[in-house]
């Protein structure tokens, strides 16, 4: 179902001239508002009128969380704060978390893009979704929260944590659809699953996964265990929080809402643009923000753009599912590690469960590269002999992949922390002097 035919599925022409009218209030609302984005078109001796096209935006001055820091707590607010209404912030793992701020009519804005993401889903007004996101600081619950409210659903605010507690209300209320990370929907599953819980007999039917990246093997896992269809959507505190974009029921990427955001594909080093169809960094210009209107915000995902019709009839551009992130990679010996890129290999294995932990260590001098994998109690044997083998076989196929020497440590099934929020997968201890 599209919920707003009418942006949804604009004309692209119609939608290019919205975005540019939408762009140069923008850039006029921040330049007088925001001393920060003043200085820095200043310094470039740029001034709103010299906004005339969409590809002009190129010409303003990037964002990323360090301008964010600078201006910690609300240096980069374009209104007062009597005319804020909610203040969310995203939790920093160095310094300062970086603060965002709402107004009514951006409240507003968000309860409709969510509801967007929501109803592309396959969410209906008779659905109960059940909300595994914490409702803290946090953007994701309160966000989805509203959209699904919206759009008539019957919202059960089960927060974060307490997995026993949500798998109870799942059987006792008929919880349809699913609303958490990834990581946290295979614990679910898991814990579900020792507790004798047949997902295929709950009305569970629909899961809306967003936060952390999701590999392909890992979304088949989901759907597998907890008997449903899995969706993705995409967004991040600063530019609005979820709502950004989401997955359709063609699962051919998600529909940016382009009506709200303005995207850009550029060189992470360079910043020099990309085309549709080549890989590089998402940049997001938020075109209707009224508290928080920040310009061309970096955000290190790396993904590709597809701007061809999609068969829901939304003429959207649709991105890629996120897998990686440019300040995720790591570097070990001079190679390039992603996350991802273990993930990838490990779901392929038999018998690797999907809980891992990459320990990056210094010793002397070198890096030194440990992934921890949950296996399948029957991969423990009493002939030390095949453990051997299976743990050879591993670490070959992600030497195969990766290029290094990787060891690898199987530890048995729940030993790898759980979480509710987002999932841990690294563990980087070259900075404590290893």
């Amino acid at each position: 179902m599209i919920w707003n035919p009418e942006y949804e599925a604009m004309d692209r022409d119609e939608l290019e001239e919205l975005q540019l009218r939408r762009l140069q209030s923008t850039v006029a609302w921040v330049h007088e508002r925001v001393e920060h984005y003043r200085q820095a078109m200043d310094e470039r001796d740029l001034k709103p009128r010299d906004v005339r096209s969409l590809d002009d935006v190129r010409l303003l001055p990037l964002t990323d969380k360090k301008a964010l820091r600078n201006t910690y707590p609300f240096g980069l607010f374009a209104v007062p704060l009597d005319q804020v209404v909610r203040i969310h912030s995203s939790a920093g793992t160095t310094g300062k978390p970086t603060v965002v701020g709402y107004t009514k009519g951006d409240i507003a804005t968000w309860t409709e893009l969510t509801a967007r993401v929501a109803s592309a889903a396959g969410v209906v007004h008779t659905d109960l979704a059940q909300m595994a996101f914490g409702y803290g600081m946090f953007t994701g619950g309160f966000g989805m929260h509203y959209g699904l409210e919206r759009i008539g659903a019957t919202v059960i605010p089960a927060s974060a944590g307490n997995t026993e507690r949500h798998l109870m209300m799942m059987k006792d209320f008929g919880t349809t659809v699913l609303v958490s990370t990834p990581s946290y929907a295979l614990y679910l599953a898991e814990v579900g699953e020792k507790a004798g819980v047949d997902f295929s007999e709950l009305p569970l039917r629909l899961g809306l996964f967003g936060a952390e990246p999701c590999s392909e093997a890992a979304h088949r896992e989901i759907e597998e265990k907890l008997a449903i269809s899995a969706t993705d959507n995409y967004g991040l505190s600063e530019v609005m929080g979820p709502g950004v974009s989401g997955e359709c029921e063609c699962s051919c990427g998600l529909h940016i809402n382009e009506d709200h955001f303005l995207v850009e594909i550029v060189d992470p080093a360079s910043g020099e643009p990309r085309g549709d169809g080549e890989e590089g960094e998402l940049v997001i210009t938020p075109l209707t923000k009224e508290a928080f209107p920040v310009l061309r915000y970096r955000t290190h995902d790396l993904t590709v753009l597809d701007r061809t019709p999609c068969e829901c009839g939304r003429t959207l551009a649709r991105m890629r599912k996120v897998r990686q992130r440019t300040d995720d990679m790591l570097i070990i010996r001079g190679v390039n590690v992603f996350p991802s890129q273990v993930e990838d290999v490990l779901f392929k294995i038999e018998n690797v469960r999907p809980h891992y932990l990459i320990v990056v260590e210094r010793k002397h001098g070198l890096d030194d590269m440990e992934v921890r994998i949950e296996v399948a109690e029957e991969v423990f044997s009493d002939i030390m002999a095949d453990m051997v083998v299976f743990t050879k076989h591993v670490s070959e196929r992600l030497h195969g992949v990766l290029g290094l020497n990787v060891k690898v440590t199987l530890v048995e099934p729940g030993t790898i922390e759980r979480t509710a929020g987002k999932s841990k997968r690294v563990l980087d201890l070259r900075d404590e002097g290893c």
